[in-house]
């Protein structure tokens, strides 16, 4: 029989994860809920058709490990790049000050024709990065090892 994977089964290595459909893609969504990222670890290469970013993603899948063990729960750096990229436009999201902290709530895709779509990265304060794509392809990379988070605690969205 086979099982699906869990959470915990991860154990303490890094993700790498690669989203190839709008279902794929909700996975990651989850996992970056939350991440920073200051705007100037933010690339657009349209030669080459790519948008990354490099965030401080809160380590979703570690809480309830954390809790159990009575441990600070955690941030990792990761790398979250889409691929096949035709543009990419912002609004609600100010230009120039590469020092401002960016906080992600959800990347979507709202496909068109043929596999092509529209990814939305959804920020806080109403921000919206959003990116054409020819197809989606999208890929989660941890690249540091996990780091307490500096707030201790775990990110809430209280109204």
């Amino acid at each position: 029989m086979v099982e699906d994977a869990r959470f915990e089964d991860g154990g303490e290595r890094p993700l790498y994860l690669k989203a190839l459909d709008a279902e794929d893609l909700t996975v990651i969504s989850a996992l970056v809920q939350d991440a920073v990222v200051p705007m100037g670890e933010i690339s657009y290469k349209a030669s080459e058709r790519r948008f990354a970013l490099l965030i401080n993603r809160f380590r979703w899948e570690d809480v309830e490990a954390a809790e159990r063990r009575k441990r600070p729960v955690e941030r990792v750096q990761a790398v979250l790049v889409f691929d096949d990229v035709m543009s990419a436009r912002s609004s609600g999201v100010p230009a120039g000050d590469k020092e401002m902290i960016l906080s992600v709530l959800a990347v979507t895709f709202t496909p068109t024709d043929d596999g092509a779509g529209t990814v939305e990265i959804t920020l806080a304060g109403d921000g919206v990065i959003a990116l054409d794509v020819e197809a989606l392809d999208v890929t989660l990379k941890d690249v540091t090892r996990p780091y307490v988070a500096p707030s201790h605690r775990v990110p809430t969205h209280d109204s």
